[in-house]
């Protein structure tokens, strides 16, 4: 009795101080939960409050709606970069202070997220890349280009991600059989890409938006190939399932998260500490060994052995996507793309 009383303020105290994150579901929020969350707590006393956010843009809506009653389902989210500058058009992210983000010099340019005015709103949390996975049981061979989709041999087996604007796959097209991602910059070439895409078709047997599902059937060998996370792929064949994940010879695509900051959310405080201690040296290395996320600091600083740095990423040159143009074109893309291809 006298012990649970005495342990009693401490709990307290860290409910006292709290923040709401939300990171992506299944194993990667369990990773998270198990190696990342308890030691910050532990030296902040800030709880965190985990929440699953569904990949694509299907958070993002809810933070937005959310936002308008001035409610926010989370304060702080990994956001992927289509989301990010979906969700500045809106002011949907409150600014952050890189002063009170006394690691910030060590983040990668490209992990800093502003507004066209300067303005800060997003913080590099992890990269990550999507790759050609497969189950070892019915591919005892590792293909070896994004080719492989095409291939009749495969039809009915793939698994690939639902969405224009989160599966890239149109870069891997372009990538592939076009020389790279500048074919995607006219209509013309566009027109190619996606005439090409559709060729794919006989070849899925899932669309997915639940990164679990396809997850299931992989590791089943139901759905034996397809395009799914580098990291969580080595968490599950580590994990002792037969699955595996290949950087083909075009490159993986390399995505990354942004830490944002929901302008309905009151924890502005708590979420420059988190944030701060989310891009320490020792963190991003942590999350690199545990989570198997690609660090967002420049890889000198991390304590990464040559053979932990290529299990999370990788030297041959990624496909890096066209941002720009799920901004610019998301209407006649997403149009395209139920036409021809996920309709």
């Amino acid at each position: 009795m006298t012990a649970g009383m005495l342990a009693m303020p401490s709990i307290l105290r860290a409910q006292d101080r709290s923040i709401k994150v939300g990171v992506y579901g299944g194993y990667f929020k369990e990773s998270f939960d198990t190696h990342i969350f308890p030691a910050f707590t532990e030296e902040t006393g800030i709880a965190v409050e985990s929440i699953a956010e569904p990949t694509g843009e299907a958070w993002l809506v809810q933070l937005e709606q959310a936002a308008r009653a001035n409610q926010a389902p989370a304060d702080l989210s990994m956001m992927a970069q289509v989301a990010m500058l979906k969700g500045q058009a809106s002011e949907l992210w409150q600014p952050l202070d890189l002063a009170k983000i006394s690691n910030a010099d060590n983040l990668l340019d490209r992990s800093v997220n502003k507004y066209p005015d300067g303005r800060v709103c997003g913080i590099g949390a992890v990269a990550w890349y999507i790759t050609l996975v497969t189950n070892t049981d019915v591919y005892p061979e590792a293909p070896t280009s994004w080719q492989a989709l095409w291939d009749p041999a495969n039809a009915d087996r793939l698994g690939l991600l639902a969405l224009v604007s989160n599966s890239f796959l149109l870069e891997v097209t372009a990538k592939t059989f076009f020389g790279g991602t500048d074919h995607l910059s006219t209509d013309e070439g566009l027109e190619e890409v996606f005439q090409k895409l559709a060729e794919v078709k006989p070849n899925v047997r899932l669309w997915y938006r639940d990164e679990a599902q396809f997850e299931q059937a992989l590791k089943s060998g139901e759905i034996p190939m397809g395009q799914y996370y580098h990291d969580v792929t080595g968490l599950a064949a580590a994990d002792g399932n037969p699955v595996r994940s290949t950087f083909p010879e075009e490159g993986g695509i390399l995505d990354s998260g942004s830490w944002a900051l929901s302008r309905a959310s009151q924890k502005a405080e708590e979420a420059h500490v988190f944030i701060d201690y989310m891009t320490r040296a020792e963190t991003q290395t942590l999350m690199s060994q545990k989570v198997g996320t690609a660090p967002t600091i420049k890889r000198e600083l991390t304590q990464l052995t040559d053979e932990e740095f290529a299990a999370v990423s990788s030297d041959i040159d990624p496909i890096i996507p066209r941002y720009d143009l799920y901004q610019t074109r998301d209407d006649f893309l997403n149009q395209k793309w139920t036409e021809l291809i996920a309709g």
